[in-house]
């Protein structure tokens, strides 16, 4: 995660009043000259050394905000030690209340960890100091949409775009709040605005391929991964989604080659390993099907829909048993599974045990659906966000 308002040198220097001196001795070794260096190797993704440097300007003035800021950064970025992060940050906002870059990058350090509350607390200050700040409206955003407040991330990606109309990746993120809504003509929209902006944005494609799928044209989705797969040919999330599209069309074996691309470019994606089970349980290659629903569980052993679709695998193997097993843990996982109580109730019945069958077909009855023992939908995989 690339932390957006890291202090540029010219800024850190301007306002810390000194002028970086040529010679080796004297003020060389003083906290900007430290920062200078810091930030060189900050720039180049020297992490490690950017840390070191940023160290020796704390070492010389304990009371520098920018350097304690700029080692968060580093901490931050890549690095992915967001609690040292945020303990950098918190002292640069002790040194200075109205530092809005500490506050947005301990925004950001927070959202990476998934404690969304504490970042939208953090972006908020941020543009209560500057209230100019896109980015901070798009971060903000951006954690709105992961709390299931699209209204609300919709609102910071407008303000974001009226303060930068440019701003691709606000067009991008609010197509994925559209798109999570089910307003896909508006996250189609958007994710073309992102493209007049960005005719280069392999996620944008891939978005709007999502957007495309979800409206059943599978067409235009296929072009729109084609196209996010000659900017990015290592886009393993295209490759799935694809694969997708391919799938809903029933050209399984193209389907099927997507989906080994995909796990060729990432082997532990397990909505992959998932779809491609799926397009063999349609083919009626229930065997595969079962291998490739087992290593998605490997990766992921609390997902609900991949033991409901290797419960089916089982049911249509006329492995009873294994089933229920497995439609059992569905309905611990998540007991308002519809699918579940179906698929179950059905192996029940086949094995003659009428009474927990029909006690299943009961409960799909009090959720009002009309679910019938069928594969669950495969899975999409939307890109972003974009910051």
């Amino acid at each position: 995660m690339r932390v957006q308002k890291k202090e540029t040198l010219k800024r850190i220097l301007l306002s810390l009043g000194v002028v970086v001196c040529l010679s080796v001795t004297g003020c060389a070794t003083r906290s900007a000259d430290y920062l200078s260096r810091g930030l060189g190797h900050y720039d180049k993704d020297r992490y490690d050394e950017a840390i070191l440097y940023f160290s020796k300007a704390i070492e010389r003035n304990s009371e520098d905000a920018k350097a304690y800021n700029n080692r968060g950064a580093a901490y931050c970025d890549d690095k992915g030690e967001y609690d040292r992060a945020i303990a950098d940050f918190d002292k640069a906002i002790e040194i200075n209340p109205r530092y809005d870059a500490a506050y947005y990058n301990r925004a950001n350090a927070y959202r990476a960890k998934g404690e969304f509350d504490q970042a939208i607390s953090d972006y908020t200050k941020a543009l209560e100091i500057d209230r100019t700040s896109a980015t901070a409206y798009n971060n903000r955003g951006i954690a709105y949409r992961a709390k299931g407040k699209y209204d609300l991330a919709i609102s910071d990606f407008d303000k974001a775009l009226e303060i930068n109309p440019k701003f691709a990746a606000a067009y991008n993120n609010r197509g994925n709040a559209y798109n999570a809504m089910g307003k896909y003509d508006q996250a189609i929209s958007d994710y073309t605005k992102a493209l007049e902006v960005n005719s280069r944005s392999a996620t944008a494609y891939n978005n709007r391929g999502n957007a495309y799928n979800a409206k059943g044209e599978y067409d235009l989705a296929i072009s729109d991964f084609d196209k996010a797969l000659e900017i990015n040919p290592g886009f393993a999330t295209a490759y799935n989604n694809r694969g997708n599209a391919y799938n809903a069309k029933g050209e399984y074996y193209q389907a099927i080659s997507d989906y080994n691309k995909a796990l060729e470019i990432n082997p532990g994606y397990a909505e992959a390993y998932f779809n491609r089970g799926f397009a063999y349980g349609v083919k009626g290659e229930y065997g595969r099907a079962i291998s490739d629903y087992n290593k998605a569980i490997e990766i992921n052993p609390e997902d609900a829909k991949t033991y409901i679709d290797r419960g089916l695998a089982y049911y249509n193997k006329g492995q009873y048993d294994q089933a229920i097993s497995d439609c059992t843990k569905a309905i611990e996982i998540n007991s308002k599974y519809v699918t579940a109580y179906n698929i179950r109730g059905a192996a029940y019945a086949a094995k003659g045990k009428y009474d927990q069958a029909n006690s299943d077909y009961n409960k799909t009855l009090e959720f009002r659906s009309a679910t019938s023992p069928l594969a669950l939908p495969r899975k999409c995989v939307t890109t972003g966000p974009l910051m």
